[in-house]
Order: structure tokens, then sequence, then C-alpha cells
């Protein structure tokens, strides 16, 4: 394969078995690290993923042509891995099958996918050309290193081009939905309907049929008042459970005229979730239409922060990353940046935290105030689902809409919680309050705006309610007593006024004492060092009660003008003075719904500041924090989290609707619906929960097993490295390794990467490459010899096909952190936890070990890890614990019937080589999870 003469730029490519470097001529030879470095330093080199190479090299400031930034220009919002396998594929590049790829070719691919992406700009047929040339001017003014290339390629237009912000579509206002309808689905038809989505020809799986029958009651009228039909719903993997509730979630939207909303906790549900709904509306038009996904705010583009980026806002690298965000932006389907279709790869090429600050993460949204807002992402999909059928949400979105009301003439009747045995955590985090230093520091940038050498469009209250504060008297006081009082709260620096004994303003003092006496009661002996500390809010002394009363001095000092100035917002949007024109009403009407939300915080600050020398609220659990990483501090203040947190999901959210189903393939433990009743909120209910069960249709027996290494020595880093090492290289790949600790998957990444590329086996790892989550995943997918290690928080996020994973080792047994928060809770469930007998339900203390809560939180991760293998009827591999002292009662988290055996690393090394035997004859591997 020659290189087109027309592209003199030599390659690079570096992995843990080599560097090579190919010229201009072709012409390919294998380098030293330092001579590497050399070149990148001095002449303009062809790469891919700059930071993960410069990291490979040693050479941190490296920079070049990135490949994976034209990509982005050429062709912003396609999916792309981020692999000369990827581009191999995605750009039709003819190089033989992408397993046949030997890596002192990689340059010569990064070469000719260049060529392919720079011809692509004089390409008539380009369907992504409108823009690229204003891009293009603006990247060049930035010193963009593609740029003086790209001008050779790209031809001027004849027409001067549309503005971004000019192409985008506006939404449209539209008559409000009426109710839905009650209506009683049928069984026939909900069966019927399945058939349809399913296809013609499909095998006829009963335990789907069941579990869709089972799903119809969550779609029934309700009876009376806050006692929702709520069903708790596990099926195992494979039995379709997906299409199993669409199917009548579907057909009562469309019988009765409502919306059904299905909540996840992960990103790759969502996407399959939309994958799904394409069979019950084919038509492209009408899928846009009937279904809906929905995020966070904090997911989506804001147009307002990319304005101002683009318009001086951002400097050197993240003006770039503006720019190519910009395009993307033309091009996006919804303006996701997160888990949509930006490549989650563009934004780790930019080292600084360029992305958030063109997201709406502080809540400053001015709404209808906003001169894009016509036009805004977020607005796009909340209006879109007023009128849909199906929105695919997540846990997050559908409990903050709830908590906060500010969609109520939206708001679902109908849910489905999929990804059910994350609820509860979902809702440990919506529900909690943190007064801290970063917290803090936020409300003040929201009221007083941008201070010393700060820029952006970050404005003050009183500049956006500028017009309130000159014609309205009252309004106008509010708002400088607001200023005022935002002063005495913690401002740039504040860590460091902290470190050095210096605090400045009552909360800063409050933040100091919490830190001294964290410091003072640490007892873990440097166990945990470097990470973060915590005590209880117990036995605390004078001084730091009255610094607490200080404190809340100051917050009820800003909190009385708030709320001062929130009637006076409503009493102005009523009366509608003569002074107030569209603009105006908007932004108070924007205002209006922050303020809102920063008093209900401030609130619940003062609520936690009145339990220093009070008493405690026994629905609580409050404690003080110094949060650490890696050794540096980044956060310090007070903590709280609802002792049980699925009650404020009760209240808030399941009461109020009239069906609520939660699903998932691991909500049981075990037998025991006690762990799906209490994570669900459904104890709380007046209206007893359903139950349904139906087994996996796959046979664990012969296509699965667990194998507990016994002679791994706890703490003998070479000896786990070792293990691991000798696993993958016997599975030939196809190995996801899970830790419990950050520190430990580095020390093995270190003694294993190496070896493992010896072996032919690329290597990824989360927390030390330069790669967001998402892609490492995509990776790992796309590459059946890949090696992936990542945290045990990563199991749920790993959904690949069998072909990709084949084998999971865990470090050992991912034990509850013992944190204040957990022993509080542990001592909470063991005297209500509910005991299920058929339809029975008894609340008892319980009489078993004081481990119980433990063991039912370690046996749901367990069944997590382990589903990760085997997805399709096809697939087959091995789930193996590097713990000898793995407890037996732990064993009922694996599927019934799934062999166990404790054996050596020898034994389980001749297991993983030898694999399984297939006993029951190969199915269709097409079955939906």
């Amino acid at each position: 394969m020659t290189t087109p003469p027309s592209l003199n730029f030599p390659a690079l490519h570096a992995s843990h078995s080599g560097i090579w470097l190919t010229d201009g001529d072709g012409r390919v030879k294998a380098i030293s690290k330092g001579e590497a470095i050399g070149r990148a330093a001095e002449t303009p080199l062809i790469v891919m993923n700059a930071p993960l190479l410069g990291q490979r090299l040693g050479y941190g400031e490296l920079s070049g042509l990135d490949l994976l930034e034209l990509f982005a220009f050429v062709h912003p919002a396609r999916f792309m891995v981020p692999t000369a396998a990827g581009l191999v594929k995605v750009l039709g590049i003819d190089f033989g099958a992408a397993d046949e790829i030997e890596e002192h070719d990689i340059p010569l691919i990064y070469q000719a996918a260049a060529h392919k992406l720079l011809a692509t700009l004089a390409d008539p047929a380009w369907p992504e050309r409108e823009g690229a040339w204003d891009s293009a001017q603006a990247l060049s003014r930035l010193r963009w290193p593609w740029a003086g290339t790209v001008a050779q390629h790209l031809k001027k237009p004849e027409r001067p081009e549309r503005w971004l912000f000019s192409r985008l579509p506006e939404w449209e206002e539209v008559p409000p939905r009426t109710a839905p309808r009650s209506i009683e689905l049928d069984n026939t038809d909900v069966t019927a309907h399945l058939d349809h989505l399913t296809g013609e020809g499909a095998e006829r799986r009963q335990g789907q049929r069941d579990y869709a029958e089972a799903a119809m009651q969550v779609f029934a009228p309700r009876a009376s008042d806050k006692s929702p039909h709520m069903l708790l719903a596990e099926a195992g993997t494979g039995i379709g459970k997906t299409l199993g509730y669409l199917a009548p979630a579907s057909l009562w939207a469309h019988s009765a005229g409502g919306a059904v909303w299905v909540s996840t906790y992960t990103k790759a549900l969502q996407r399959q979730l939309s994958q799904e709904t394409e069979r019950i509306y084919p038509n492209p038009d009408t899928f846009k239409k009937r279904v809906v996904v929905r995020k966070g705010r904090e997911n989506y583009l804001c147009l307002l922060n990319l304005e101002d980026a683009l318009q001086g806002g951002f400097a050197g690298r993240p003006a770039i990353l503006a720019h190519l965000v910009a395009r993307w932006a033309a091009y996006s389907r919804d303006g996701d940046m997160i888990g949509g279709d930006l490549p989650g790869w563009l934004t780790t090429l930019f080292r600084q935290r360029g992305v958030a600050a063109l997201t709406d993460r502080r809540g400053e949204c001015v709404y209808a105030g906003c001169p894009h807002y016509r036009k805004c992402f977020i607005e796009h999909a909340a209006r879109a689902s007023l009128d849909a059928d199906i929105v695919i949400a997540n846990h997050a979105l559908v409990m903050v809409n709830a908590a906060r009301g500010r969609e109520q003439n939206g708001r679902p009747t109908r849910i489905v919680f999929d990804e059910g045995h994350h609820l509860f955590d979902a809702a440990d985090s919506m529900f909690s309050a943190a007064l801290t230093g970063q917290e803090t520091i936020e409300v003040r940038r929201w009221i007083m705006g941008p201070e010393g050498k700060s820029k952006g469009r970050r404005r003050g209250l009183a500049a956006r309610l500028a017009d309130v504060g000159s014609y309205d008297e009252e309004g106008g006081k509010a708002i400088e007593a607001a200023r005022k009082a935002a002063e005495t709260l913690p401002g740039e620096g504040w860590l460091g006024r902290l470190q050095e004994g210096a605090p400045w303003g009552q909360v800063e003092q409050l933040l100091g004492a919490i830190r001294t006496l964290v410091y003072a009661r640490d007892e873990s002996g440097g166990a945990d060092a470097g990470y973060g500390l915590e005590t209880e809010l117990t036995d605390l002394d004078g001084p730091i009660v009255e610094h607490a009363a200080k404190a809340a001095q100051a917050m009820d000092a800003l909190i009385k003008p708030l709320i001062v100035l929130g009637k006076r917002l409503e009493a102005l949007i009523e009366e509608g003075p003569d002074w107030m024109d569209a603009a105006a009403r908007a932004r108070m009407d924007g205002a209006l719904f922050s303020l809102g939300w920063r008093i209900d915080m401030l609130a619940a600050w003062l609520s936690l500041l009145s339990r220093i020398g009070g008493p405690a609220d026994p629905d609580f659990v409050d404690w003080m924090a110094v949060e650490r990483f890696e050794g540096r501090e980044y956060d310090i203040g007070l903590r709280r989290h609802w002792l049980d947190p699925a009650r404020p999901v009760a209240e808030t959210v399941v009461k109020p609707s009239h069906g609520v189903m939660v699903t998932s393939a691991t909500l049981r433990d075990g037998q025991n619906w006690a762990s799906a009743e209490i994570r669900s909120g459904a104890r709380h209910l007046d209206r007893a929960a359903s139950h349904f069960a139906v087994e996996s249709p796959f046979a664990y027996h012969s296509q699965s097993e667990v194998l507990i290494v016994t002679d791994i020595k706890r703490g003998d880093m070479a000896g786990l490295a070792g293990a691991y090492a000798q696993l993958f290289e016997a599975a030939g790949g196809g190995a996801l390794g899970l830790f419990t600790a950050i520190r430990r998957l580095r020390s093995v990444h270190g003694r294993l990467a190496d070896r493992l590329a010896e072996a032919g086996l690329p290597l990824y790892a989360q927390h030390v490459d330069p790669i967001d989550t998402g892609t490492l995943v995509d990776i790992f997918r796309d590459d059946p010899r890949a090696c992936l290690l990542g945290t045990d928080a990563m199991r749920d996020g790993v959904d690949v096909p069998g072909h990709s994973l084949r084998l999971v080792v865990m470090e050992g047994v991912p034990w509850p952190k013992p944190n204040i928060l957990h022993r509080a809770r542990k001592l909470y469930f063991a005297s209500q936890q509910q005991f299920v007998d058929g339809d029975e339900t008894v609340t008892a203390p319980l009489k078993t070990s004081s481990n119980t809560y433990d063991d039912m939180i370690i046996r749901g991760r367990l069944a997590q890890a382990f589903g990760r293998l085997i997805r399709s009827r096809n697939d087959n591999g091995q789930f193996v614990m590097l713990s000898a002292a793995f407890p037996s009662r732990l064993l009922t988290a694996f599927p019934e019937g799934t062999p166990i055996r404790r054996v050596t690393l020898a034994e389980a090394l001749q297991s993983v080589r030898s694999g399984l035997s297939m006993d029951a004859k190969p199915l269709d591997d097409s079955l939906p999870i």
C-alpha cells in the first residue's frame, strides 16, 4: 500500500509493544521512544489520539496532526471507534480485514485515512459541507494544526454560509395535551402486538409473553388517589424484557393518548431502547415524533455558552474544541453531549475541561430570556416529550422533574424503571444535600457574577434582573441585600485559605473548623491515605457549634431577600407593568425557577446547620467530610443523606403516578423480594406492590462457569498481576478485569501492559488511559482480542457481544465501603427489612447475622458482573474470583445451576484455556436482552 504524494506528513504510532514511524514515501520503521519524541517535537506528525500517544511516550506535551480532530471536522456527529480498525471500517480503507491489521501497518493506515478525509472535502456529495468553510477560517486563526492542509482541499462556497444559530430549527408552541383516557388493555391485543414486534417467524417465548401480560397491570386505571399500581418484575437475561414491557406500553400510549416514560440508569440501555422502539415505529418521521430521548440539562449543549466560547470566551485549545463542537451542533440529532452523537473521544483530546463550560451545569439558564431559546436543544426535547408516546429518560431526570415540579403539564402517569436495581442509588444522590465549599462558591457566583479576572458570559443576579432593580424598589432592595449577603460565602481561593489557617467569613470559618475536626478524629491510621476522610456529627465542642450558628445567620441573611425577590417576581409577572416587555417577562420567569431551586438548597443547608449542637433527625444521616483524591483536597463540608432514600421516591414519584413498573434482571436477592421492596420504595405505599419473576432461558450449567481461585495471597500485588496476565493470555483476550480500588487497578496495569502486548493482546484501562469510559467500552467491543481493566462500578456499563467478552476476573469481593452512611443504613435495615412469602409481606427485625444488609448489596453486584458474560444462547464464558476467602453464602448471587468450583490458579488457567463444552444446541443469537 502506498501513500498519495499529495500528503507528505510522516505518521507515528506507539503502543505497549513498540513504536513505528512512516515517512512521506510510505516506508515504515521501528524507532525508539527518544527518537519518537524528537521527531514529534520538530516535525508535524500524523497521529491518532495525541494525549494517549503522549502518555505512552512519556511526553505529555505532544501535539500533532490528530486524525480524530480531522475526523470530527469532516464527519461531525458520526460514530467511529478511535482505533486503526475503526478508521478502516468507517472510511472504507482497502486494507484487508480488521483482525489482519499488524501494528507496523498502522502508520500507513493513518496516512491513508488522512488522505481519504481530505479528499472528502472536495467531494461534491459531501453531506456535511455546509458551515465547513467558515469553521475552517476560524480554526485557521486559532492555528489549528490541520487548518493549512484543510484550506488546500476545501473550496470556498459561492454564497456566504449560514451562521450556525440561523441553521438550527425552532420549536413551535402546541396546545396542551389532553389527559389520557382510562382504558383496560386486553391480553390478546398485548400478545398480538408483541408477536408483531418480535417479527414473523420469531421463536415464541412463553416467558416473554407472561412478562408482557404481567406488565399490563401498571396501565390499568387506579382505584384511588396516591394508590398506584406498582409492579416489581424480575426477568432473567434473555427473556426479552425490553419488548416485553414496550408492547403493552406502546399499545396503551396509542389507545389512551398518553405518554409512557421509560427510565434507565445507564446510557447503554438508553441507546438500546432507542433502537428497540424503531420496531414499533419503523417510519423515521413517525419515530422522531413518537419517541423522545430525555436527559438532564447538564447533558446538552447550551447554545448561549457556545456563542460566548466562539466569540472570545475560550482561547487556545479550548477555542478549537468550541469550533469543532459548533460543527457537531449543526448536524447533531439532539445536542446531547454526554452519551449522544458527540464522539466521547473528542472531549478527551483537549486537556482543559471545556465541555463542562459548554453545558448548563450551574443552573444559570435564563430560559425564555435567552436569544437562542426557540432553538434550544433542551427545550426541543422537553416540548417533543409532551406529545410523544414513549419518552426514554434516566432515573435522575424523572426524580428531578417530580421534585422540582417544573414540567407539571407533562408529568408522566405511567413509568417503567428499567435497571430498577439502581433506583435506590439514583435516589440517594438526587435527594441528598451538601453544604460544602464547592457548593457555596457556586451560589456566590450565581448571585454576584464574575469577580476578579473571571471571564465568560456569567452574570450576577443584579445584571440578569437589572430592569427589576431599576423599576421596582422592593425588588431592587432585595437584589442588593442578597448581593451583600453573598459576600460572606466562600470566594476564589477559599481552599488555600483554609489550608493556611486563614479563613475569611462565617462560612469559611465553619469549613475550617470542620477540616480541623475531621483530621483530628481520623482513625484510619493511613489506611486510606490520599483519599476522603469523614467523621460523625456527634460530641461537638463549643467552638464548632458557635461557627455553625454564625454560618446559619449568614445563610438566613441570604435566603430572606431571595424569598422576597421571588414574591416580587411573581407579583410583577402577574401585574404586567408597562415597562415589562416580552424579554423582561421571559427573564423573570427563568429567574423565578432558578430562585426556587436556590431557596430550597439554602433551606436544606439551614436545616443541616441546625443539626450541629441540636438533636439528630431520625430520617437522615449527617456527617462532616474532607474530600480528597490522590492526596489532594478538593472539597470540605457537611453532608446529609436520607437514611432510606426510597422514601422520597415513593412520595414524590410513585404515589402521584397511576402505574409504576420497576424491572431488572437482578431485582431480587436470590428468591427473596425483600431487597426489591426496600430499594424500590414499594414498602412505603399503602397499596402493596405486585411481584412477578421469570427465569432466564439460558443454560448456565453448560454456558458458564464460576472459578474461585484459592492460592492468590491477599496483598500480593505481584501475584495478583501475574494471575490477571496469565488468565487474560489463556483466554486469548476478550477479558474484563474488575477492581475495587483505583490504586490496585493502576498497579496491576503497570505490570500487565508490556506482557500482554508481547502476546498480541491490546490492554486498555479506566483511570489510566486518557479515554472516556464509553469510548473504552466501544474499543473493547470492537476488538475480540482486547482486554479491559475497570473499577467494580464499571460492571453495568459493559454491554458487549459474547465474542468480545469471554472472561470476567474480579480481584476480590466488592464489599461496600464501611463509611458512616453505610453503617447507619446497615443498622436501620437490620431492624426494618421485610420478609416476603408469596403474597404475604411482614416487617420484622432481622434474625440473621449483622452482615445480611452487606450480603444483599454484594450479591447484587456479583449478579450484575456475572450478567455481563452471557447475553445470548450462543455465548459462553467464565467468571473468575481471585479471593481464597470468598464466602459460600454469596454463591446464590449466580444463576441456579451454574457450575462453581474452588480451584488453584493452575487449575483455573487450564479451564480457561480449554473453554466450555456446549451441551445445549446453539440457537438464535439475536435474543434481545
